[in-house]
C-alpha cells in the first residue's frame, strides 16, 4: 500500500522563548524536524513525506535546508490557523496514489521507527493506528467545585504520534466544521463513529516544547549516536 507521511510543525513554537521556532532548533547536531523527517525516510525512501510549516517560515526553512546540506524529498505545505487545519491542508495535498498516511507531530524527532512500522501495518487492516503509551504516576479527576477523585490509571492512556489512517477514511473524517474536542486526529476520526486502534508507542517519543525538554532532547540524541 502506497504510504504517506504528514509531519506538522504548523505553529510558531512560542513557548520555548526563544527568536527561532522550537521545530528548527538543533538537538545532536540538526535541526528537529530534519531528525524526524529522517527517521520516516530511512525506513521508507520511497514515502511521500509532507511537512505543513507556517507560509512565512518557507524561505527561512529552504535557507535551512541549504545551509544543512538536507537533501531528503519532501513537500511543503501552509499551515493554517489550528492544528485541525494544519493537517487538513496537509490531507488535500496528498497524491491520489496514498492509502495509508501517517500523521505525525514534527517535534517528535525521536519515534521509534518500529512504531512507525507497526502503525501502519494495522492502519491498513482496521482503518487506524494510534500510538499510545501507559502513565507512570498516579492519577487524580479534579472537579469544578474544587474536590478530586482517586482514578484507575490502568485504564487510561497518553497519547502520542504517529496517528495512521488508511487515506480515504481520514479525509472523510476530516471533511467537517472543526469542534472544540478535536485535540488530535483521533478524535476527528471517532467522531464518525468508528473505534480507534491502539498501538504501543515508545516513552522517547517526547514532544519538545519547553526549554526543560531541549536537555533530554540532547540526552536522547547523544544515546542515539553512541
Amino acid at each position: 500500500m502506497n504510504k504517506a507521511a504528514i509531519l506538522v510543525a504548523g505553529g510558531k513554537g512560542t513557548r520555548m522563548g526563544g527568536t527561532i521556532a522550537k521545530q528548527y532548533l538543533p538537538i545532536g547536531g540538526s535541526p528537529i524536524l530534519m531528525r524526524t523527517l529522517k527517521v520516516f525516510y530511512q525506513l521508507y525512501n520511497q514515502i511521500d513525506l509532507i511537512l505543513v510549516l507556517p507560509r512565512s517560515d518557507f524561505e527561512f526553512w529552504k535557507k535551512l535546508c541549504e545551509s544543512y546540506n538536507f537533501s531528503i524529498p519532501h513537500r511543503l505545505v501552509a499551515g493554517g490557523n489550528s492544528r485541525f487545519q494544519s493537517v487538513k491542508n496537509g490531507l488535500n495535498q496528498l497524491s491520489e496514489s496514498a492509502d495509508l498516511v501517517a500523521i505525525h507531530d514534527g517535534v517528535r524527532p525521536f519515534v521509534d521507527p518500529e512504531v512507525i512500522k507497526e502503525s501502519f501495518e494495522v492502519a491498513g487492516k482496521y482503518g487506524s493506528a494510534i500510538a499510545v503509551v501507559p502513565l507512570k504516576d498516579s492519577i487524580r479527576k479534579v472537579t469544578d467545585d474544587g474536590k478530586s477523585f482517586y482514578q484507575e490509571r490502568q485504564y487510561f492512556r497518553l497519547v502520542q504520534t504517529p496517528q495512521t489512517f488508511q487515506v480515504s477514511k481520514i479525509k472523510q473524517a476530516f471533511a467537517v466544521d472543526e469542534l472544540q474536542q478535536f485535540t488530535d486526529d483521533a478524535t476527528v476520526y471517532e467522531h464518525q463513529g468508528w473505534q480507534v486502534e491502539l498501538i504501543a508507542g515508545n516513552l522517547e517519543n517526547i514532544k519538545i516544547t519547553s526549554p526543560e525538554d531541549m536537555g533530554y532532547a540532547e540526552f536522547l540524541a547523544s544515546a542515539a549516536n553512541r
